[in-house]
């Protein structure tokens, strides 16, 4: 994208004709408008994705602590084709509830 100065450089004059004024301020505004819409965007889908992030990474967790309860007491093996199938799940789940797009 062009900066002003870039697009009237080979006529800075016309800069000082009060409708380029208006337009330049316009175009201005739009463009505050423009970041402040990415950034209200970025921080909507932040905090979901740290939330889900937090229930992945607790997840595995839990996962771990049961895979040493076995080695240690020899309890049942945990089904691991289970779990990532609710993990994958989960994510799908909550991405599709956020409108996360991967």
């Amino acid at each position: 994208m062009k900066s002003i100065r870039e697009i009237f450089k080979n006529n800075q004059s016309l800069l000082e004709e009060p409708e380029v004024m208006q337009l330049v301020d316009y175009c201005s505004e739009l463009q505050d408008e423009i970041v402040e819409l990415k950034f209200q965007k970025t921080e909507n889908r932040e905090l979901p994705l740290i939330d889900m992030i937090k229930e992945v990474v607790k997840g595995c967790e839990a996962l771990e602590k049961e895979q040493m309860e076995h080695e240690r007491f020899g309890y049942d093996a945990p089904d691991y084709q289970e779990t990532i199938a609710n993990l994958k799940n989960y994510i799908y789940r909550r991405c599709r509830d956020e409108k996360i797009w991967l």
